[in-house]
């Protein structure tokens, strides 16, 4: 596997995170248990995989992010308990010690993508994935449901530009 650093290197025994060209594939059952429909089929697919008790890595969890040019949708998180049971206890207790793997996911997706976009955006109907998108550098917009994280310095023209255009996307 070619992961990247992960930003909590003690999870680097039992979490790996990729981005995977055609990822749809991988993460297809996991995403409709979540979401009753399709894995999108376009890029970019965050990949997490965790090493089971029998050592196979399995994708645990996923992401999906859109380019926007100047900005990054990211959406679609899910984590399949199916296979976070098959992990250790070992293991299940650092990924917790960690914040969990959606945090863990996260913030590797913030440092990994970052440096190619001015923001990234979520959108979020779901408390407890908006607790986690704040503590991980999120800050809520004026519209509803919408979260942004500036990846560099911008103007507050500059901002409510990307924030305008990122919110007549819609749910997403």
């Amino acid at each position: 596997m070619n992961s990247t650093t992960s930003p909590d290197s003690m999870l680097d025994e039992y979490v790996r995170i990729e981005v995977i060209p055609d990822g749809q594939h991988l993460v297809e059952s996991m995403f409709r248990h979540r979401y009753r429909q399709a894995a999108p089929d376009f890029p970019h697919h965050v990949v997490v995989f965790c090493r089971s008790v029998s050592g196979q890595w399995l994708p645990a969890a996923y992401m999906h992010a859109t380019d926007r040019g100047d900005f990054l949708l990211g959406g679609g998180a899910c984590v399949d308990d199916r296979v976070v049971r098959q992990l250790s206890r070992e293991s299940r207790n650092a990924i917790a010690k960690a914040g969990g793997l959606y945090l863990h996911a996260l913030r590797w997706a913030m440092a990994y993508f970052s440096p190619h976009y001015a923001a990234i955006f979520g959108y979020c109907g779901d408390r407890l994935a908006e607790r986690i998108d704040l503590s991980a550098g999120f800050v809520h917009t004026v519209h509803a449901n919408l979260l942004v994280y500036f990846t560099r310095e911008l103007t507050d023209a500059e901002k409510n530009r990307l924030i305008e255009d990122a919110n007549k996307i819609g749910p997403f």
